[in-house]
């Protein structure tokens, strides 16, 4: 199949190299040209365009009756590349959105796209930079029709059903074990992408909580008695193991319930500094973890660690300093307690 894709970042540019890797032929297009060309040059790439336009002629250069354009970009960005791609796409063609759309403007899109006869496809993608190797797991939403014709596409992107051990491997094989899942109607794929992703919000800071509580375990040494600003440490002898993190989370891999590819990574990046002195410690939220709330609050349904996790991430942006500063002056106003410096 031949295919054009737009957004040729890290993940644009992987997903590309393994469809070519499952003989698609790839044009793809970026607003950096040059990087596009270097692409190009270094086989990530069957061809690239200088715009829109140039690439939909490209694609439509073939005897399909359909063409594919996968569009790899932030949401923010969709609806003005759509716009330019209706501009230049012809009946029938399809369009997926793999970025993080929000699932009611997905839905939004596919419904207006089908008045004017052209397919459209949400496809919450995860995986990441290291999708090329492991595949991608696609939550798919659109019609029978189309995703049923871009399979070859969502087989080639998702990782081989033995990639990992079957839950039951005398059963039938059903859709999700070949990694990816047509999950209902426009928006479906990418309102369980959102959930998804706010699982992983939770996930990421039960493990950023637990390492902390680890690495604050020999406390009880530093321990200097009880000041009127300070709550007692009882028995500050319980409290003075100097607990090596990185083998902690290396043990953890091995045998454990908490075991994951996170926690492999985590483990991967210990390993590397264990002090994490290349971070800083804040933590972006780029809307799937805020959407995911907001649907529970819509929906009624009770969602506390997501909306910590949510919340952790806004604390870790600076946006507390001042109520931090209300609180100090309410203690100072009520029973003069001074900042403890």
């Amino acid at each position: 199949m031949k295919i054009g894709v737009i957004g040729l970042g890290r993940m644009g540019e992987y997903m590309s190299r393994r469809l070519r890797n499952n003989d698609h032929e790839v044009w793809g297009y970026r607003r950096n040209v040059e990087a596009a060309k270097k692409l190009f040059e270094d086989d990530a790439l069957d061809g690239y365009a200088n715009d829109i336009e140039t690439l939909v002629s490209s694609v439509h250069d073939t005897t399909d009756s359909k063409s594919v354009f996968l569009m790899v970009i932030p949401a923010g960005s969709v609806d003005d590349t759509l716009s330019e791609l209706l501009l230049h796409v012809r009946p029938g063609d399809i369009i997926i959105d793999h970025g993080n759309s929000n699932f009611k403007h997905s839905r939004d899109r596919g419904i207006r796209l089908a008045d004017q006869n052209i397919g459209y496809i949400d496809c919450g993608t995860s995986g990441g930079v290291w999708g090329l190797d492991r595949g991608y797991c696609l939550m798919i939403g659109g019609t029978d029709e189309d995703v049923n014709y871009c399979r070859p596409i969502f087989d080639a992107l998702s990782p081989d059903i033995n990639s990992i051990d079957r839950t039951q491997p005398d059963s039938t094989i059903t859709p999700a074990e070949n990694g990816w899942l047509h999950c209902g109607p426009w928006g479906a794929g990418h309102f369980v992408k959102m959930v998804h992703n706010g699982v992983e919000y939770g996930i990421m800071q039960s493990y950023a909580e637990g390492f902390n509580i680890l690495k604050s375990a020999n406390k009880g040494k530093e321990y200097v008695g009880i000041d009127a600003e300070t709550a007692p440490m009882e028995d500050p002898q319980n409290y003075q193991y100097d607990l090596d993190i990185a083998e902690v989370a290396e043990l953890w891999r091995r045998g454990s319930v908490v075991g994951s590819w996170l926690l492999d990574l985590t483990a991967a990046a210990l390993r590397e500094s264990p002090g994490l002195d290349t971070y800083s410690g804040r933590v972006s939220d780029s809307g799937e973890g805020r959407w995911t709330i907001n649907s529970a609050v819509d929906l009624g349904v009770p969602a506390p660690a997501l909306s910590a996790a949510l919340f952790a991430r806004f604390n870790s942006q600076g946006s507390s300093p001042f109520a931090d500063k209300i609180l100090s002056a309410m203690r100072f106003m009520f029973g003069g307690h001074h900042e403890k410096k």
